[in-house]
């Protein structure tokens, strides 16, 4: 019956062979340009033409380019990277390793010496006006300080530990860091980097961990300002769930040979500290409070405010391991690294931060370039820092983002991603 119809019409059936043949394929585009459109011949006129409805739509057919990139695997960063550290290491060219004391000291002496002439220009003017910029400038460079003396603290200063030793002590206990306490407790960040329980700095709080914090402690730790004053409390009692103290040299952080530097640099510490106390009764409490106290504690923030989104706050979920599926290289590739504007000079690139942890022993002055040999081995684990301003202010959205949503992992499995408190976040 349809084929009585059909002949009485004038109209054929499709043939579908030659329209499959008419559609082009992966082989025959590589010839062809990108934008082709699949052009078919219109029937031929009949006495039932004017019963026709012309459709004209381009159809366009997807680039080889458009094809290879159109995927619907999703990258999973908590994957086993298909690469070795060995080949990460081996990216990086040699003289990257170099360490120059010369040139790691001449960043100590400009640093010092900006810190002098601003403390002496602002004490001299000694005006309103100029002092809330003194306190951002000199707070910022005391930040500063504290990198060359985590350089010290890594080795990448120079090959020599006494030098490494004496301007690390320098460096840091002007700012109030226990030089020695702190080494240990970094390297111990370093070598369980991206580890639920052994990591050091910043690492997340079990289900059961959190839930046991009272209601201050939680607020403190996840409710803005507090998390960027932390740092000194943390010297002395360390994260929720860890006991021990950076000036103790019994505290569980430290081993036994190792009491003995952890004294050296109590004391250090202590001697500034008394240094502090009788420069209030020289120059008198409110002139120290504008000269070291506030500089000090916008020092404080910086410190916090750096290593936390350093390991927290991507807009991809990132994760933490624990048991057999942490590895040297998973942990440290859960890094992040951060574009801080006109401050990434100033604080000597410690935004290039994922080949520093895996790599600490590479002097900050190599860092971009050993990154950049580096990135074509690393492929999608690397996650390159948004573009910043001259000053960072991007980066406060995604701090308060991260505070409201990154509370806690699990209690089990070895793969783990924060977790969110609706009660912190808002949302309830």
């Amino acid at each position: 019956m349809a084929g009585l119809v059909l002949s009485g019409l004038n109209l054929k059936p499709l043939n579908t062979k030659s329209l499959a043949s008419s559609i082009p394929t992966k082989n025959s585009l590589k010839n062809q340009p990108r934008n082709t459109f699949l052009n078919l011949k219109p029937p031929k006129k009949t006495i039932f033409s004017k019963w026709v409805l012309n459709v004209s739509a381009p159809f366009k057919v997807p680039s080889l380019d458009e094809q290879e990139s159109f995927n619907l695997d999703v990258f999973d960063a908590g994957a086993k990277p298909g690469f070795k550290l060995s080949d990460v290491r081996g990216a990086i060219p040699k003289h990257c390793w170099v360490k120059d004391p010369l040139r790691s000291m001449s960043y100590v002496v400009r640093d010092v010496a900006i810190v002098v002439g601003l403390a002496a220009f602002a004490g001299f003017v000694n005006s309103w006006f100029v002092w809330p910029l003194y306190w951002a400038a000199q707070g910022t460079m005391f930040w500063a300080l504290f990198v060359l003396g985590h350089d010290c603290g890594h080795g990448s200063f120079s090959n020599n530990p006494k030098l490494n030793s004496v301007v690390g002590h320098l460096l840091h206990s002007s700012i109030l860091v226990p030089y020695h306490g702190w080494r240990i407790s970094h390297r111990t960040h370093h070598q369980n980097h991206g580890h639920v329980e052994n990591d050091e700095s910043w690492h997340p709080l079990s289900e059961k961990t959190f839930k046991s914090l009272d209601w201050i402690t939680r607020t403190l730790r996840f409710t803005l300002p507090f998390p960027m004053l932390a740092y000194p409390f943390y010297l002395w009692n360390r994260s929720p769930g860890k006991t021990g103290s950076h000036f103790d040299p019994n505290s569980d952080l430290f081993n036994a040979v190792e009491k003995k530097d952890v004294l050296t640099s109590t004391i250090c510490w202590t001697t500034m500290a008394a240094l502090l106390v009788g420069l209030n009764f020289v120059v008198g409490p409110m002139q120290m409070l504008k000269l070291y106290g506030i500089p000090y504690w916008i020092n404080v923030i910086w410190l916090d405010f750096v290593t936390y989104m350093h390991h927290h706050g991507h807009e991809d979920k990132l994760p933490w391991y624990r048991g057999k599926e942490w590895s040297y290289l998973r942990g440290g590739l859960t890094t992040i690294d951060r574009d801080y504007g006109w401050i990434n000079n100033i604080h000597h690139d410690i935004g290039t931060h994922v080949i520093h942890h895996l790599f600490p022993q590479i002097p900050h002055y190599h860092l971009i370039e050993a990154t950049e040999a580096a990135k074509p081995v690393l492929g999608k684990y690397y996650r390159e820092p948004k573009k910043s301003w001259p000053l960072p202010f991007h980066l406060i959205g995604e701090l308060i983002t991260s505070l409201k949503k990154d509370h806690y992992v699990s209690d089990t499995g070895d793969v783990l991603y924060y977790q969110t408190d609706p009660k912190l976040s808002g949302k309830k």
